[in-house]
């Protein structure tokens, strides 16, 4: 005989009695859902023979729970009370109100028996003599009574097991799979072994050395779609925010000529100049090539960060060694700042070596006389883009830079308010669309003398914004002055920057003249604009050489000094300096948190293949009983707003007072409840049904008695 837990539930008091609260009845029901919602459990539906059973509360609330009746049991008592003459004969054949799985009739001891002292095996005694000598029920006496009762239960709980052990069985085996490799390790550990140690060791620094490198240089292992790690924002370090700082160097086109005009009128003195000094020129290109410092300076502290961000991330799974975890982040600390250094020695020699030497013989230089040719055909080619433009579509309109999805959040509420739209970048315009699928085009704006401007972000936005205006305070959209753009990340916004950039649309510029020279000169002199001019025109041509070469210098430089020295260092000298602590035994001491883990993992290891041996000596050649086939159970009215009725004595029907509400559906599942199956975990639910849920209500306020 398996055993069963049986709780016995109260019944529901309607009226409050003594110092009982005023929602009585709704905490005892509410208590009586906690139980028989659970999908575990057996319901046992007792209701007295000499009361009405259409009215009964018990099948009620079982019919809420278990429409289909797959989980309640009918039980008759008190049949030995009813009148003279009348009997339950009907009600246990399951023919006047059926039920799925019928009903069983039981005698309890009376309160006088009770009084009296009346042995449990006297009372059974008496129940299988009442059963057997009544003339209604002496033809089914064998399927009545307490010890029937429990036969069925048990039967019950039997099937049950049955039905659950295979995929009990299967969620075990699951479990001890996922489990046997980290056991197997962990069995073989020996705090004070210390060849294990040493092993363990090896096996730590060689994972960390392949999971940097495959950070660095990317792999298709566990690939991280949510955000850019590693390698991959190094280069968005490289292509995308190293270009944008070079372009915010350029200078305002004024003060750049003010500087030019000076630098002549200086190297003249008294004289008067007839020639365009070629001392001008280099003192202006050596004046911007020192500038580019700041912008290669920031680089490498970006690349170094990201390096440490990223060798922080894999030495995060030393942690069950606290001790090497903590060393091993210092050393590799410490050769990234070493490398750094050298690395800032070698940019700094490398912009040393552009300001020894200015190269006017470069192949991509223009040199003076084009320089000169330049400045004479300036004005032609404005004159004739002036006398009307053609049909032809330009090739560069054609090219995509960038797509995406932008908001324009500069757009008042009374016109619709802020917007997503899909954006699309050429080199001559940036439209925007309905959606991603480019049919219905809202606005083409061109790129003629747009900037950009950085925007604060909002106190309640999550959004990264800028702004893009025209120089020649001409309205961007419509009748606004500028169009503000936002996106979803600080990478989307440096990205959509540097789209920008690429296609022209370049940051605005904040002048501040700190000399006290005062406004820019306006130019008497004929002979002096043309030098201007043609100096201008030489520092465009030389400073765009530099950039080209800087650009690309600047990531070949540091992946060489700084990424692949420290990931040779991790792959061949991380573990020679691990060693020469002179502390190899005292690296692999574990954290609390490790040991407690590794314990507990053999602990569940080794029940599980306990639980498996147990249950593979349980034996499924059990009888079992099949479900009984659904009965017409529509006498029983489930709880609802309307009015249910009952059926009285006679057959006939009569309205009854409002009941409790249905309990809302919830998800949660506990092992008990009336009857349940000790020990076993529901693994097999009904389908296309939501267990029904613990029911909360507000509590009817307690009147104020005068």
């Amino acid at each position: 005989m398996l055993n069963l837990t049986l709780v016995d539930l109260p019944g529901i008091t309607k009226v409050p009695v003594g110092d009982q609260p005023a929602d009585i009845e709704y905490q005892i029901r509410d208590m009586i859902m906690q139980y028989i919602c659970k999908e575990n459990c057996l319901i046992l539906a007792v209701t007295p023979a000499n009361t009405d059973l259409a009215t009964s509360d018990a099948l009620k609330l079982a019919k809420d729970v278990d429409p289909q009746g797959q989980r309640t049991i009918g039980v008759i008592t008190k049949l030995d009370l009813m009148d003279k003459g009348t009997d339950a004969l009907e009600i246990l054949e399951n023919r006047l109100l059926p039920l799925r799985r019928g009903y069983i009739g039981v005698v309890n001891r009376s309160q006088k028996d009770i009084d009296g002292k009346k042995d449990i095996k006297a009372a059974l005694l008496a129940e299988e003599q009442f059963f057997q000598s009544h003339p209604a029920y002496r033809h089914m006496a064998a399927r009545m009574g307490t010890p029937y009762l429990q036969k069925m239960l048990n039967q019950q709980l039997t099937n049950h097991i049955r039905d659950t052990l295979p995929a009990f069985r299967c969620h075990l085996q699951n479990q001890l799979l996922t489990l046997n490799k980290e056991a197997e390790e962990y069995r073989q550990y020996g705090p004070d072994d210390a060849g294990r140690r040493t092993k363990i060791l090896l096996k730590s620094i060689q994972h960390l050395a392949v999971d940097f490198e495959k950070l660095i240089e990317g792999s298709g292992d566990k690939v991280d779609t949510n955000n850019l790690s590693g390698g991959a924002r190094i280069n968005r370090i490289f292509h995308e925010c190293f270009p944008y700082e070079l372009i915010k160097l350029e200078l305002d086109e004024q003060k750049l000529r003010r500087e030019i005009t000076y630098a002549i009128r200086n190297i003249h003195g008294v004289r008067t100049g007839l020639f365009t000094p070629d001392l001008a020129f280099e003192a202006i290109v050596k004046k911007q090539i020192s500038r580019l410092n700041g912008p290669c300076m920031k680089l490498i502290d970006m690349v170094s960060q990201e390096l440490l961000t990223t060798v922080h991330q894999c030495i995060n799974k030393l942690n069950s060694f606290p001790k090497l975890r903590d060393e091993t982040e210092k050393i590799v600390t410490t050769e990234i700042r070493e490398q750094e250094s050298k690395c800032r020695d070698q940019v700094l020699l490398l912009i040393d070596v552009q300001l020894a030497y200015i190269n006017t013989k470069h192949e991509d230089f223009v040199g003076f006389t084009n320089a000169q040719q330049t400045h004479n055909q300036s004005t032609k080619k404005i004159a004739a883009g002036m006398v009307g433009n053609q049909a032809v579509t330009p090739l560069s309109s054609l090219i995509i830079i960038r797509k995406g999805w932008l908001t324009i959040s500069n757009i008042s509420i009374m016109k619709g308010g802020a917007k997503e739209y899909w954006f699309i970048l050429t080199a001559e315009s940036l439209s925007w669309f309905k959606d991603d699928e480019e049919k219905e085009k809202k606005y083409m704006l061109p790129l003629d003398n747009l900037k950009l401007r950085d925007t604060e972000k909002g106190f309640m936005s999550s959004k990264f914004a800028f702004a893009i205006f025209n120089t020649e305070l001409r309205n961007v959209y419509k009748d606004y002055k500028y169009l503000e753009l936002a996106c979803n990340s600080q990478e989307e916004l440096d990205s959509w920057k540097a789209s920008l950039l690429r296609a022209g649309v370049y940051p605005e510029k904040v002048t501040v003249d700190g000399q006290g020279n005062g406004a820019p000169e306006n130019f008497t002199d004929p002979q002096l604009e043309r030098q201007v001019e043609t100096i201008r025109n030489l520092v465009d041509s030389y400073m765009s050489i530099i950039y080209k070469t800087i650009r690309d210098l600047m990531p070949k430089t540091i992946m060489h000094l700084i990424i692949n020295s420290v990931k040779e260092f991790i792959s061949s000298e991380l573990l020679a300096q691990l060693y020469a602590l002179g502390e190899c035994s005292a690296l692999m001491d574990e954290s609390p948190e490790q040991q407690q883990h590794r314990e507990e993992v053999l602990r569940k290891h080794a029940a599980l293949k306990e639980a498996l041996s147990v249950i593979g000596e349980i034996s499924t050649s059990t009888c079992s009983t099949p479900l009984p086939p659904p009965v017409d159970s529509s006498w029983i009215q489930p709880t609802s707003p309307s009015l249910p009725r009952k059926s009285a004595p006679g057959g006939r029907l009569v309205v009854r007072g409002h009941a409790p509400p249905v309990p809302q559906m919830t998800t949660h599942i506990a092992p008990t409840a009336s009857v349940t199956t000790d020990g076993l975990k529901q693994h097999r639910s009904q389908p296309h049904r939501a267990p029904p849920s613990v029911p909360k209500r507000v509590p009817p306020s307690i009147p104020n008695v005068k």
